[in-house]
């Protein structure tokens, strides 16, 4: 019996884990067994990989051992795998187990490709991560499909061999000279739109006529990571707040990119020739998306959702009210822990999802109802009380900021003499005040005020007691809960932060009761903020 291993990388989730792609061609019945819980895709990898190899095969000698009995574990046996990915694995094992490629030359090394029967290397969703994982457990070497070389190269310290074909790869191996191959293309990606369209305009908060209130409101939100409820009728602006949100976001450091490249790269978002991901993600899903969508999940393997996506940037629910119940229920655990676990089955997978969350709502059905003018809502008041009840719950309690946008007047629109800030201006102030904030909890597993777990920050950060006193009656008369109290804390602090004071006092935390409980911000508080 001869036996060779190769390698290759289980994805579960977000977590990539080594596998030994180990086989066996021996005398018994003849077939091919393919043992390590696989799912369908990988028993369907048997046929593939046979026609792959007798394709490719340079001499009648080297084609598929076709009477003998080949065994493929993938182990470790109790790890569901499922995947395409695992193809290029088994054909190498098989040809090591052959004799046509030394056992020894596999060593170290991660196979990543599916195979055509041609046996052209074809490209697979989640290289990234799986090359990050390969990284952890020390592999150096890494053989993936010739398109998605400059994905895989993105790890730093890792050697990467893009290959268009087995035949190459197997040369490769044997340190032969590489023959030609026909390159492999990608994925096919249309567009419905007519050329020039879709393209998104450069966008920055100088284009906002007024709104100073939930200007300041988106600030604070980017200063400390903190989760933001937009309320106001139609045309108010609430979406053209949201999209220049991400505007005002610093770059993302180099773990960060890397950390959402990969779940792009799960999520098969990335194209050929796209780089890291280093401007924060942005994803605003149709209030009819499905969980799956928002969250994560699918048939086949578990996929990452909008919220994953977003990760270190901005996920927006516009019309939140109208989501679907379940997914308002599944946004539970990531707007307070920052990952979504997704079991199904045996099955869970594990996604980071840290980014924020701005949900948006009109004050009733029809979108017209205004504090101003109240003449053009055509909606009976128990059809607005039933839309407005849905803004109640344990969801909407997990957002720090709640702010109303009303329609921006013509007198403000037209005044040149209002003050005007561009994004560029407030990013600076945003880096200062996360720049405030790394060097405050440095060492600790948190980054920003928004996640600074409730306990710690009362005891190792707590305010000024005059600040302290005004959240304590505030508790005491029910207008906030324990949870609203820690969220006005986390506040208070990036109000600091952005202020540059060393401790929040009364006015930080009157500031941050404002913003929490949408009371209107002072002439005073947002001329501090500039």
């Amino acid at each position: 019996m001869r036996v060779a291993t190769a390698c290759s990388i289980a994805l579960v989730g977000a977590e990539g884990h080594l596998i030994d792609v180990q086989v066996a061609v021996s005398k018994g019945v003849v077939g091919t067994f393919v043992v390590g819980r696989p799912d369908a895709s990988l028993h369907e990898a048997r046929d593939r990989v046979r026609m792959a190899i007798n394709n490719s095969a340079p001499t009648p000698d080297d084609t598929w051992p076709a009477t003998f009995r080949v065994t493929i574990l993938l182990a470790p046996a109790d790890l569901p795998k499922s995947g395409t990915h695992f193809d290029l694995a088994i054909a190498v094992g098989v040809r090591a187990a052959c004799g046509a490629v030394p056992p020894a030359s596999l060593h170290a090394t991660v196979f990543i490709g599916e195979l055509s029967l041609s046996g052209s290397l074809r490209p697979v969703a989640g290289v990234l991560p799986m090359v990050i994982a390969a990284a952890a457990r020390g592999i150096r070497r890494v053989f993936v499909p010739e398109s998605q070389a400059a994905e895989a190269a993105m790890v730093p310290g890792m050697e990467v061999l893009g290959m268009r074909s087995l035949a190459q790869v197997v040369a490769e191996l044997n340190g032969e000279e590489v023959p030609d191959a026909a390159p492999v293309a990608g994925p096919v990606r249309t567009s419905l739109l007519p050329p020039g369209r879709g393209a998104v305009e450069p966008l920055d908060l100088d284009d906002l006529d007024g709104m100073e209130d939930a200007k300041y409101a988106l600030e604070v939100a980017a200063a400390g990571g903190h989760h933001l409820m937009l309320n106001g009728p139609r045309g108010a602006g609430k979406t053209s707040l949201a999209e220049r949100l991400p505007t005002i976001l610093p770059d993302l450091t180099t773990e960060q990119a890397l950390e959402v490249t990969a779940l792009h790269s799960l999520a098969g978002l990335l194209r050929d020739g796209d780089g890291l991901v280093h401007r924060p993600p942005y994803f605003a899903p149709h209030h009819d998306a499905s969980k799956a969508s928002v969250v994560g999940g699918g048939t086949g393997r578990v996929r990452p959702g909008g919220i994953s996506r977003a990760h270190h940037g901005v996920l927006f629910l516009d019309e939140f009210p109208l989501f679907r119940a379940d997914v308002v229920d599944a946004l539970r655990q990531p707007l307070e822990s920052g990952e979504i676990t997704l079991a199904r089955g045996e099955e869970s997978a594990t996604f980071p999802a840290r980014s924020m969350v701005v949900l948006a709502a009109n004050p009733c059905p029809c979108g017209n109802f205004s504090a101003s003018v109240t003449t053009a809502c055509t909606c009976l008041e128990p059809a607005r009380h039933a839309y407005r009840r849905k803004l109640v719950g344990p969801i909407v309690d997990r957002i720090d900021i709640w702010r109303d946008v009303e329609p921006v007047s013509a007198e403000a629109a037209h005044d040149r003499f209002a003050p005007r800030v561009d994004s560029a201006t407030v990013r600076s102030r945003v880096e200062r005040a996360r720049a405030a904030q790394a060097e405050r909890y440095a060492g600790r597993s948190w980054l920003l005020n928004g996640v600074v777990p409730g306990p710690v920050l009362a005891r190792e950060w707590p305010l000024e007691l005059d600040g302290q006193r005004l959240l304590d009656d505030r508790l005491r008369d029910g207008s906030l809960t324990r949870r609203g109290v820690t969220r006005v804390q986390r506040l208070a602090w990036t109000v600091a932060d952005l202020r540059g004071v060393t401790r929040p006092g009364p006015s930080e935390v009157g500031l941050a009761l404002r913003l929490r409980t949408a009371e209107p911000l002072s002439s005073d508080d947002l001329r501090m903020a500039g």
